[in-house]
């Protein structure tokens, strides 16, 4: 391997210009195909094994009901329900119009059935009381009928007006009207959007939270080739809300939340923040390379070199891999993270030989020191990252392939372009890159005290190993997103109420497992409520549909008068709102103070004129026609059972091939992860089959430790014996790995004690501790095969300490991500580096000598640290 080795960097020297200008081309060549091929598919359906069952079972869901997938939810809050659903129905309307960008659009709480059916769905006695509360209203109802408009409204009140004066109804019975009537008018007068909340006067029923809010679901054309795939559907449905006056400051509130709104905030978190921290990265590494190397020239063929890397790294993923997905796209700082490391011990090395020898003297002698221990660690962190391949976790399966084979091109690169660029920018020796000064007492320090750092090494190991219990592990991906974001705030706020929890379980059966399927669930204390098209056959429909016809015969004459007036022009109106006026200042001066203030109200109106109508009309009557046809509809109602649901409806329930969409919704706060856990286990229990996601974040908990542990345990054994292969000496593969597993620990250890949890993102940073830590160590082990002496005198250590700062600075740049997951990846890569720095630079030194030298051979060797003639 020496003599290959030697011969490669030696003909790369010879052909320096020939060599270096054939790798340019070629990455010039390479540069271009990227530029023009590379694509990112955002789709995190794709990040696991589809062969899985529960992945097989969730694609059989989604082919059954394809208008359920990729979907945008729209929040729609307001202060009544009227204006709920009105502005909800705005919102639909508008979204249909435009069907190249929303492909379905629905309003799953305002489907005509419920519109027609929904009240025999309630209890008997809400039927009753909704009933004598419409006969009640019969004469405000007739005039509202016979004249639909913001006239017709006002002349209703009127009526009641007249009913207090001849002390036919007491104020107080009013008071609730008028005041509801007030806050329209002063909010038409002040020209805001505040409908009356119409529902509530009808029903006689007080608006609950729930009423309050409204959604619309649209199907989204995605382009998953586009990181914000679904943006410009975001911005449409955002300024439809604008132009529709659906507004906080008309009380109205509009917000978007859904899976393609979640992961398309966290991938344009990702993509804002990724030119900030490239940006920041490079110049960081720019400087920590030319503090460390102390020479511009080196720094530049170093920092040439890596970038050639990245582009022929990117190349290999764009042409074997195929699209980047959300995993695999953090390739990059994983490679100049470990791949800028080969290129600071090469020119480190070849800078201290340099001093004692001329040009081809260094290269060789940096051929053979350097080259085999390169090798190595080259050939090690590629095992460890081809380690992920068998695992079912595609994502990182992808990024494990991309970042092998990167460390085999860094290598390459290394060996030929690197001392390429050396030989022609004749970058010269210098002294300081020979060793640290401190290295030397750092030498003695460590073999006089090397039993005293053992043992606080063992003794900070027990204390990690006793720690590792209190490790956490969170797989909900919803938290690893920004909590600040609209989507993610919406979101939560939706998990609060267990009504409208997105982590919701469904499984198809067919219609009688799905019966006894629901009723079993239902008697679980962890499942809230149970849909399927069983529970949207009303119970007891005879009396029901008795009491409905029996208010039909009273109130049909009354809806349906022979004749409607035409719409009222803004002087009739503003009449209207005059006679209203006056009735309302009678009622006052009774001494109610709800007719006072509707009475100021309408004055407001009137000193306004004709500009203030528009308003007043849609706050008071805007939909009144179709408000006055539902209740006819609901009035004539007949038996509902499963040959009579509508077809549209059925097919949100039913599949084409019979079977039943069953839907759980839990009855706990599963915003806990071990809620939400317990609670997909729970309906696991009785049906193996189901999907959901809630049953993803149960899959991904036990997926992703798992995948983990194997591939860890795959990597480690077959590091393991590559290195039994090249050292040949169990003593020295013990020491490459007692240091790098004592890394591990220390860095789960430390995790569990500040609090960190194990997730999606920082779960991939364990085979970036592998491949740093083996690579650091086979260093300084190699270094002591080669019978060179002092390790932290030597330009071995300086090497790994620029590498270290170098690397810190590549993945601390995570930490200003926006992406809440890519920052905590950050952190727990500072942290790890800095245990495998310091078990690399105190242990592994500690560990050589007491288990190679006795204390005078050990002396003997620290009297003659690295220097220019035996570096």
């Amino acid at each position: 391997m020496v003599s290959a080795l030697l011969g490669l960097v030696d003909f790369s020297r010879r052909r320096a210009l020939a060599v270096s200008a054939t790798i340019f081309v070629l990455a010039l060549a390479a540069g271009f195909y990227v530029a023009h091929h590379i694509a990112i598919d955002s789709d995190t359906g794709k990040l696991v094994d589809p062969n899985l069952p529960w992945q097989k079972a969730s694609d059989d869901l989604d082919k059954q009901f394809p208008q359920n997938q990729h979907l945008l939810v729209v929040v729609v809050d307001a202060k009544s329900a009227t204006q709920s659903s009105d502005a909800a129905d705005t919102i639909a309307r508008a979204l249909e119009q435009q069907p190249k960008v929303f492909q379905y659009v629905r309003r799953p709480d305002a489907v005509p059935y419920f519109k027609r059916y929904g009240l025999l769905l309630l209890p008997e006695k809400e039927v009753q009381d909704f009933a004598d509360h419409l006969i009640s209203a019969q004469p405000f109802l007739g005039t509202l009928a016979a004249d639909p408009s913001v006239r017709g409204v006002l002349n209703s009140i009127n009526l009641l007006s007249l009913g207090v004066i001849h002390g036919e109804v007491k104020p107080a019975q009013i008071d609730p009207t008028l005041d509801a009537l007030s806050v329209a008018v002063e909010a038409a007068a002040a020209g805001k959007q505040q409908p009356l909340a119409w529902d509530e006067m009808f029903s006689g029923r007080k608006d609950s939270e729930e009423d309050l809010r409204h959604f619309v679901l649209a199907r989204v054309a995605l382009d998953f080739g586009q990181v914000g795939s679904a943006s410009h559907a975001i911005a449409a449905i955002k300024q439809i809300a604008r132009d529709a006056g659906l507004t906080e400051s008309n009380g109205v509130t509009v917000r978007i939340t859904g899976p393609v709104a979640l992961n398309n905030d966290q991938l344009s978190a990702l993509s804002e923040s990724a030119g900030l921290s490239t940006v920041l990265c490079l110049g960081f590494l720019l400087f920590w390379l030319i503090v460390g190397l102390r020479s511009l020239k080196a720094t530049v063929a170093v920092f040439v070199t890596l970038l050639v890397g990245l582009v022929a790294c990117a190349l290999f993923a764009v042409v074997v891999i195929g699209p980047f997905n959300p995993v695999s796209i953090a390739f990059a700082p994983l490679f100049i993270g470990i791949a800028i490391d080969f290129g600071i011990q090469l020119s480190v090395r070849f800078s201290a030989e340099r001093l004692s020898a001329d040009a081809i003297q260094a290269f060789r002698a940096t051929a053979i020191g350097v080259g085999p221990p390169l090798t190595v660690a080259a050939i090690a962190t590629t095992v460890g990252f081809l380690a992920f391949a068998p695992t079912a976790y595609l994502g990182v399966r992808d990024l494990g392939l991309i970042a092998g084979a990167g460390m085999l091109i860094a290598l390459f690169l290394n060996l030929t372009l690197l001392p390429a660029l050396l030989a022609l920018l004749k970058v010269r020796g210098r002294k300081e890159l020979a060793g640290f000064a401190w290295g030397v007492a750092a030498d003695r320090f460590l073999l006089r005290r090397r039993k005293l750092v053992l043992t606080i090494a063992a003794l900070l190991a027990v204390l990690a190993a006793i720690a590792l219990p209190r490790l956490r592990f969170d797989f909900n991906p919803v938290n690893l997103q920004n909590q600040h974001s609209e989507s993610v705030k919406t979101l939560n706020d939706l998990i609060a109420d267990p009504n409208t929890s997105p982590y919701s379980i469904e499984f198809l059966a067919p219609p009688a497992e799905a019966k006894a399927a629901a009723e079993k669930l239902k008697t679980f204390p962890e499942v809230g409520r149970v849909l399927s098209l069983g529970v949207f056959i009303p119970e007891n429909q005879e009396a029901k549909l008795a009491i409905l016809q029996d208010a039909a015969l009273l109130l049909s004459p009354t809806l349906s008068p022979p004749t409607v007036k035409p719409p009222p022009t803004a002087a009739e109106a503003l009449a209207a709102v005059k006679a209203c006026a006056e009735g309302m200042d009678q009622v006052a001066a009774l001494g109610d103070k709800s007719a006072g203030r509707l009475a100021a109200a309408l004055r407001e109106i009137l000193q306004k004129g004709d500009a203030a109508i528009p308003a007043l009309a849609a706050n008071l009557s805007a939909g009144m026609d179709q408000r006055i046809g539902d209740l006819r509809e609901i009035l004539q109602v007949g038996p509902v059972s499963l040959e009579t649901l509508p077809q549209d409806f059925l097919r949100d329930w039913q599949a084409p091939d019979g079977r039943w969409r069953v839907q759980v919704f839990p009855s706990a706060d599963v915003r806990r992860s071990e809620n939400l856990r317990h609670f997909a286990q729970v309906v696991r229990s009785v049906v193996p089959q189901s999907v959901g996601s809630a049953v993803a974040v149960d899959e991904w908990t036990k997926l992703a430790p798992k995948a983990f542990a194997t591939a860890g345990v795959l990597a480690l054994v077959t590091i393991s014996f590559l290195l039994v292969v090249v050292l040949r000496r169990i003593r020295d593969v013990a020491l490459v790995l007692v240091p790098l597993m004592l890394a591990g620990l220390f860095t789960l250890g430390a995790a569990a004690v500040f609090g960190f949890s194990i997730n999606f993102a920082n779960i991939i940073t364990l085979p970036m501790i592998l491949g740093i830590g083996v690579a650091f160590d086979i260093y300084f082990v190699m270094r002591r095969r080669a019978n060179e002496a002092g390790l932290l005198s030597s330009p071995t250590a300086r090497g790994v300490i620029v590498s270290a700062l170098t690397t810190g600075t590549s993945f601390g740049s995570l930490m200003i991500s926006q992406s809440p997951g890519m920052a905590e990846m950050g952190k727990f890569l500072g942290l790890a580096l800095a245990f495998i720095l310091l078990c690399t630079i105190f242990v592994l030194p500690a560990l050589y000598v007491s288990t190679t030298e006795g204390p005078s051979s050990a002396t003997k060797n620290s009297r003659n640290p690295a220097g220019a003639s035996t570096d």
